[in-house]
């Protein structure tokens, strides 16, 4: 009992004497640094993509995923404070499946039957990624408290726009540079001419009422990308361990909503029919600065 109240004691004295050496009061100055945001988000958009080429969505490390960026902040009037962010996060998923082909026996049949159809030897393989990357661009507000010289809290709150991509490359066998860029309609001439080679007229007219086909193509990308708006409440620790250095850790939850329609497939192309996604989770940002 006596070891708690010393204790107690030597605490109180510690903390009255430390009241005393750092009063209470608001700073003035700003500072900028370099840190890491983790987001654990509630759910992938587009994980539908990504489930219908046979990946497993978990896999993909989005709890955590990881922000590398950079933020700032400087003293406005009073208590107020304004500052901003900018980070960029990455993931990525990928696997090799092996290519079986098969002479479908009965006909109509969708799939292999191993018991009716007949399998043949097929030496490439089809390599698989997909890539998720988002880009975070936004302004900061919070409300100082000061505790004391060194240390504060603050609540406030993030707010910009982000740009949310997810991409999926296949492929077939070793890309080769000289065949990059390549027509996959047939051959170029000119600005806007492509003749495409047909045996007869019957090929010609399948082609105007099929559509044309792709021709010697052994690779595809597909990306869908959306902006959204992005807010972010926090509370947030601000301790100055030296006289020009820092660190300020804050704990949130992030909301950003991509609208219904507002996809766009390969940058450019909107996708109507698209659904309505969050990019929303807790989040954790921690950042060493340089500053006041």
């Amino acid at each position: 009992m006596k070891k708690i109240l010393l204790l107690s004691q030597i605490l109180y004295s510690s903390l009255f004497a430390q009241g005393n050496v750092y009063p209470v009061e608001t700073s003035y100055g700003g500072g900028i640094g370099f840190g890491n945001m983790y987001m654990i988000l509630n759910e992938v958009p587009g994980a539908s993509v990504l489930d219908s080429i046979g990946f497993n969505v978990d896999d993909l490390q989005t709890r955590p995923l990881v922000f590398y960026g950079g933020e700032g902040f400087a003293q406005m009037i009073g208590p107020w404070r304004l500052g901003g962010y900018a980070g960029i996060s990455s993931a990525q998923i990928s696997n090799v499946y092996d290519i079986q082909l098969y002479k479908n026996e009965v006909g109509g049949g969708v799939g292999y039957d191993p018991g009716v159809d007949t399998p043949y030897p097929f030496n490439d393989n089809l390599s698989v990624k997909g890539k998720l990357n988002i880009l975070l661009g936004a302004m900061t507000a919070e409300y100082v408290f000061p505790i004391y010289r060194d240390l504060e809290v603050m609540a406030g709150a993030l707010m910009g726009l982000g740009s949310y991509n997810l991409s999926v490359d296949q492929h077939i066998g070793t890309p080769k540079w000289n065949d990059i860029g390549k027509s996959k309609y047939g051959y170029l001439s000119g600005d806007s001419i492509v003749y495409v080679r047909v045996d007869s007229q019957a090929d010609a007219d399948d082609i105007r009422n099929e559509g044309l086909k792709l021709t010697h193509v052994n690779e595809s990308m597909t990306e869908i990308s959306s902006l959204f708006f992005n807010f972010q409440p926090y509370v947030a620790v601000k301790w100055q361990f030296l006289d020009r250095m820092g660190l300020r850790m804050s704990a949130g939850f992030n909301r950003g909503t991509i609208g219904a329609g507002r996809w766009r497939l390969n940058g450019n192309v909107p996708i109507n029919d698209s659904p309505e996604a969050s990019i929303s989770g807790f989040t954790v940002r921690t950042v060493i600065y340089f500053g006041l």
